[in-house]
């Protein structure tokens, strides 16, 4: 009868679960962390450290649930903030969110009306304020639920009181510094927000436009032509412009030329039966010429620009004589190189109509019609009519007049609102700027950029690009939702008090106890006295961009726990989507320097945006979208943050069902692995058990090696920020080194020697020590699953993996060429010798590698070298026996391995020996011992006798 022998086998014993059972499980972390104030211990335990990493959050807009794009930002951030604390860091991080603005206006507008329909201003701004604290709720929630640590209990928020005062202190040091001035310039204004916009809020898309040439007659033809070498005896003589907006042309005020461009006078089509003659510039005569129906352009002289600065032109529908002037911005790229200016609607044609005295006439109206006062012209009636149905009309207006030379409809990128999609225009307004020549910003701004780390390389050019060709940012937005531009300016010459600087730290003052509100209920004698009746009070807000811009001022340099020690040992990131170069970024860096002359930030990194598997963008509408909290609920949120910490985050982020299974599978073979080690540590106890690396089987040494070299790529990796090739280094290690290889071999081992035996401990402290620094790379990508790992760990530990730093207990082990050569020999010939089992198998002649007998025919050298582990290498390839033979020549039935100064080759045959049925292997010494038959003479040692001795494998 058999004997049951499973007593003595040590199988592997853990409660580490095989399935992970993330939806499940994970909320029961979270709802621990909560309760023991996880962040407040780890900020705690790592008091002490001396080097400091502080990721400053950029802020999220409170408005709406996260999305897939949320989470990529903040588990980025996570991953980012714990793999520094675990590099030896302190690392605090405190969430922040962005909460005033438009966005939250609109949201309350749709439930109470605006300002003075419902409720009065006051009351209007607090209900954004309960609307943005609803909303922080509904995010924070989804924040905690994807495994980020940070202090969620005081977070910062741009409405804060103490927040909004400091905005105003970060303002008045910009005030101080000379950076601030006033002015009617044109801006980016949307009609549905009512208010001006910053570059950061505009995106481009397709729109379909009216392009004409217009005839703009000399009043003066025959000087004009003159001008030329020409007699125009009684032609008309005109300079056409070519433009995509009509709307713009009852506030033209000049014609621009190129000064050194050289223009053509060439025949044009004849108007009511007289001669006309056209000013063009040479480069674009032939193209104008086919869109005004010539067969051929005749051109009867050429003069330069300049030449014909002064001349005196006719409005086209207008009783106006506008003048020819000269302009940096005139090319010969397209049009006819005559620029009609409206210096009300254009940044050049403000600039170059400043420069001669030109006004601004002010014709539209904040929602996007013309003034009551804007003149009709031949019957047209502009007053009160919207600029885009005035196209049409304008354009029919100048074809009735005979001016029009040219009339088609062209798509063009052009800018919307990045809230409404909606068209914006430029609009002259008076305005409050940070002035991008004042005290030289930009150029001190240019040279800030070179001294921070930007990842990718490419965000600096890309950001230095934006800074060089930025105009001045407009901060003052006419809403409600805001923080003020707390000045008071004279009623008369509409400068700021003298004491600006003073009378906003007063202001803020009162904002930091009773919010925004303190502005505008203040009653300007209260801090002005007998001045107040020559002073008005500022009644725009400041930018959103501006809110959040300041943070670095507001955050960073408010909280004690965020703040510089020894600048050698801090840094502070930011970590952003791509777009945040035009935004966040760029903000940031201009009140910083504006404030403090230099950058606040050491390192930059910046993500791309998730889209589909077909690259597509997301979205409801096209049903391709993927939620993150759908993801969490179905899969777990360490699924969703091994995939965006798999993926390439520097481009285009796809997603999939498709490639959430194939992360899925990836997370099962790393939680495999970790539960397979766990397993065999069952009664391993460090403190008694743990052996000197030096002290463990060759084989257990490689192991330690391999997972040294994977830390050392690890830890590198996690520093340059690529956590990809921290994912693929992981999973490739517990694929390969320790799956398909290390664990596989030392299963005999482990369950068949005696449980104290020194080849079992020594294979348990090795998979103690890979356990120990696995469990350390995974905590800041798979969150909740390592938490788990490190409560299954043997031995005494602190309570939380976070706590902890790289693991030191790997060696190199390995370091010698000649150790390196052993093994790189040795697992090449094993890959071989599998290829030939796995014929043998498929030939049915074999089903387990213990089936086998292998052969190794080789030189004398190459047996000399394997000689010593000659008895215990038939473990390391896993078969019931292997020879070790001098080759005379290539066996039969043979494969050859060409190593590196030799030639060996693999042979095996079925092994006929009976097989033990405890060890499985097949043995000719089964059966030799009477009171273990079924037994191997190496099983009955570890069963009753004192162990079999290992020292390689």
């Amino acid at each position: 009868m058999t004997k049951d022998y499973k007593n003595t086998i040590n199988l592997p014993q853990t409660d580490f679960p095989m399935r992970g059972d993330l939806p499940k499980r994970e909320p029961h972390w979270l709802a621990e962390w909560e309760r023991i104030d996880r962040y407040a211990q780890i900020q705690l335990h790592t008091a002490g450290r001396d080097k400091v990493f502080v990721l400053h959050d950029g802020p999220p807009y409170a408005n709406g649930v996260i999305h897939l794009g949320h989470s990529v930002n903040k588990v980025l951030k996570d991953v980012t903030v714990k793999s520094k604390l675990i590099a030896g860091h302190r690392a605090p991080y405190v969430p922040g969110w962005d909460c005033h603005g438009l966005p939250i206006e609109i949201a309350v507008e749709k439930k109470f009306g605006k300002p003075g329909d419902k409720l009065d201003a006051a009351a209007f701004r607090q209900k954004c304020r309960e609307y943005a604290q609803q909303q922080i709720d509904l995010q924070r929630s989804d924040f905690k639920r994807l495994g980020v640590l940070g202090d969620w209990q005081r977070p910062y928020r741009t409405m804060d009181f103490k927040y909004e005062a400091d905005m105003l202190r970060a303002f008045a040091r910009i005030v101080a510094n000379g950076h601030v001035v006033r002015g009617a310039k044109p801006v980016y204004w949307c009609f549905d927000c009512g208010s001006a916009l910053a570059e950061a809020e505009i995106e481009y898309g397709d729109k379909q436009s009216p392009a004409i040439d217009v005839a703009y007659d000399a009043i003066d033809a025959k000087a004009l032509a003159a001008k030329f070498g020409v007699d125009a005896g009684d032609a008309i003589v005109a300079i056409p412009i070519w433009t995509t907006t009509p709307w713009t042309l009852p506030e033209s005020q000049a014609v621009a030329l190129g000064a050194e461009l050289e223009y053509a006078l060439i025949e044009g089509p004849s108007r009511d039966g007289k001669r006309v003659l056209l000013v063009i510039a040479s480069a674009l005569v032939e193209k104008s010429a086919q869109r005004y129906g010539l067969n051929e352009a005749t051109v009867l002289g050429h003069v330069v620009g300049a030449t014909l600065q002064g001349t005196m032109l006719q409005h086209p529908f207008y009783a106006r004589e506008v003048p020819v002037l000269l302009g940096d911005h005139v090319s010969a790229e397209d049009g006819t190189g005559a620029v009609h200016t409206s210096p009300d609607h254009g940044v050049e044609d403000f600039i170059v109509a400043r420069t001669h005295g030109i006004d601004l006439l002010n014709y539209i109206e904040s929602r996007g019609t013309y003034r009551a006062d804007t003149p009709a012209a031949d019957g047209l009636e502009l007053a009160g009519m919207h600029i885009w149905k005035a196209n049409d009309a304008i354009v029919e207006l100048l074809r009735r007049r005979g001016v029009l030379l040219a009339h088609a409809k062209i798509e063009h990128s052009y800018p919307n609102c990045w809230r409404h999609k909606t068209p914006v225009i430029f609009r002259a307004t008076p305005q409050w700027f940070i002035g991008m020549e004042q005290a030289k910003l930009r150029e001190t701004a240019l040279a800030a950029i070179k001294n921070v780390r930007w990842v990718p390389g490419w965000g600096e050019e890309r950001i230095a690009g934006m800074v060089v060709g930025r105009p001045d940012w407009c901060i003052s937005r006419q809403r409600t939702w805001g923080v003020p531009i707390a000045l008071f300016v004279h009623k008369a010459t509409q400068e700021p008090h003298p004491d600006s600087v003073a009378l906003l730290e007063q202001v803020a003052k009162k904002v930091e106890q009773g919010g925004v509100d303190a502005w505008f209920a203040l009653d300007a004698a209260e801090l002005l006295g007998d001045q107040a009746n020559d002073y008005e009070k500022v009644t725009d807000v400041l930018d959103v961009w501006f809110d959040s811009g300041v943070s670095h001022f507001a955050v960073v340099g408010q909280r004690p726990e965020l703040q510089q020690g020894d600048a050698s040992q801090y840094k502070l990131m930011y970590l952003e989507g791509s777009d945040q170069h035009r935004g966040w970024f760029q903000s940031s860096l201009l009140t910083s320097v504006a404030i403090h002359g230099r950058a606040p930030y050491d390192d930059v990194l910046t993500h791309g945006f998730t889209v589909d598997a077909q690259g597509r963008k997301m979205s409801k509408s096209m049903g391709n979208g993927i939620e993150p909290q759908d993801i969490m609920k179905t899969l777990g949120a360490d699924i969703l943050r091994l995939w965006i910490c798999s993926t390439d985050y520097r481009n285009e982020m796809s997603l999939s069902d498709e490639i959430l299974k194939r992360v899925s599978d990836t997370y099962r073979r790393i939680r495999n692995t970790a539960r397979f080690l766990l397993g065999n540590l069952d009664g391993f106890d460090p403190t008694k058990h743990l052996l000197p690396v030096a002290d463990s089987l060759l084989l257990d040494q490689w192991a330690v090696q391999q997972a040294y070299d994977v830390q050392q790529a690890v830890t590198a990796a996690y520093e340059r920020y690529d956590f990809p090739e921290v994912v693929q280094r992981v999973q490739n290690f517990c694929t390969n080194e320790l799956g398909a290889l290390y664990l596989d071999i030392t299963k005999d081992r482990l369950y068949t020697m005696p449980t104290d035996s020194h080849g079992r401990r020594s294979a348990q402290s090795a998979m103690y020590r890979i356990a120990e620094a696995l469990v350390r790379w995974l905590a800041p990508i798979l969150s909740f699953t390592a938490e788990e790992v490190w409560q299954s760990l043997p031995g005494q530990h602190s309570e939380s993996v976070l706590f902890e730093t790289w693991y030191d207990g790997l060696a190199a082990t390995q370091g010698s060429p000649e150790q390196r050569r052993y093994w790189s020999d040795l697992l090449a010939i094993r890959d071989t010798a599998s290829r030939v089992l796995e014929g043998m198998r498929k030939a049915e002649q074999i089903g387990a590698a213990l089936e086998a007998k292998l052969a190794i025919h080789a030189d004398a050298a190459t047996v000399a070298r394997y000689a010593p582990a000659a008895d215990e290498l038939r473990f390391f390839f896993i078969t019931s026996e292997l020879r070790l033979d001098l080759a005379g020549g290539q066996p039969d039935s043979a494969v050859l391995i060409e190593l590196e100064g030799a030639d060996v080759w693999v042979s095996a045959t079925v092994s006929e020996a009976p097989k033990c049925v405890r060890c499985w292997h097949r043995r000719e010494d089964v059966g030799t011992h009477a009171e273990h038959p079924e037994l191997c003479s190496r099983c009955v040692s570890n069963v009753e006798g004192p162990g079999e001795v290992r020292r390689w494998f």
